[in-house]
């Protein structure tokens, strides 16, 4: 075996590691495949078959009347009655927990939203695994991040119809594949410094799924060099479950070649082994 060779297997290992990792926590007891139902609010206090209480969003905000024998624990402690959860932030979740199961209660899209997650939903239990292709070197690619003068407030479309997301982009990421010099605009990663690009490409509704893809980069080196790993795009929420809002690539992330790396369409969704 070459020191080529060792090479490949020590990354194919370590990638191993890293997509077992991601996978337990897609399968997470609480995670997007325990998701049972995508509920929009409405000044009107509404009661869901998977959720105690009546919800409704208002001046107050996102606000729950509970009626007798029906509890939350928010914070560690029993909530009963009404609660108002008060103004949820574009994007952030809070969750109560209801038994077993956690009640995610966000704002997607300037529309407060609640999702049950209950540990026993089907998709969950069933899951099994992603298929993805072969961790290959050759997708590691290093690029130049070029950012903005100030930020941008990028707006894109959603797989939730006639939704749209905005999102803060501190600048873009330069690569160059197979001769080709190609830019994609970044958002702020999940890391004080990261970048993430939402993307598609020529593998995308036929091996890979067809609306987005996400990569995380780590930040920047002092010289603005960034290491796109192709072999770490991972699906979204949305390619799992249609109870996600996920967002779709800015035009300009819509590649056209194909990236014949990472994960490929989720089983559940008739991808292949």
């Amino acid at each position: 075996m070459t020191v080529q060779d060792v090479d490949r297997v020590s990354f194919a290992e370590e990638w191993e590691r890293w997509h077992r990792a991601h996978e337990q926590a897609l399968a997470d007891p609480h995670g997007f495949l325990a998701i049972t139902s995508l509920r929009w609010l409405s000044p009107e206090p509404t009661r869901f078959e998977d959720a105690p209480g009546a919800w409704s969003s208002g001046p107050d905000g996102v606000v729950v009347e509970l009626s007798d024998g029906e509890e939350l624990t928010i914070d560690g402690t029993a909530v009963h009655g009404r609660h108002v959860f008060g103004a949820i932030a574009e994007r952030a979740s809070v969750y109560a927990g209801y038994g077993d199961a956690v009640i995610e209660i966000a704002k997607r899209g300037g529309h407060d939203i609640v999702r049950p997650r209950h540990p026993g939903n089907p998709l969950r239990t069933d899951f099994t695994r992603t298929p993805a292709y072969a961790p290959d070197p050759r997708w590691v690619r290093t690029g130049r991040y070029l950012p903005f003068d100030e930020p941008r407030a990028i707006t894109v479309g959603a797989v939730a119809e006639g939704l749209e997301h905005v999102y803060d982009s501190p600048g873009q990421v330069e690569f160059e594949l197979d001769g080709e010099t190609f830019r994609l605009t970044a958002f702020n990663g999940k890391r004080p410094g990261a970048l993430m690009v939402l993307l598609t490409d020529a593998t995308s509704g036929v091996t890979t799924y067809a609306a987005n893809r996400s990569l995380q980069i780590d930040a920047p080196d002092e010289a603005g060099r960034v290491t796109l790993d192709f072999n770490r795009a991972t699906n979204l929420p949305c390619a799992y479950t249609d109870l996600a809002t996920c967002p779709l690539p800015p035009a300009e992330n819509q590649l056209p070649v194909a990236i014949e790396a990472g994960e490929k369409i989720p089983l559940e969704r008739g991808g292949r082994p």
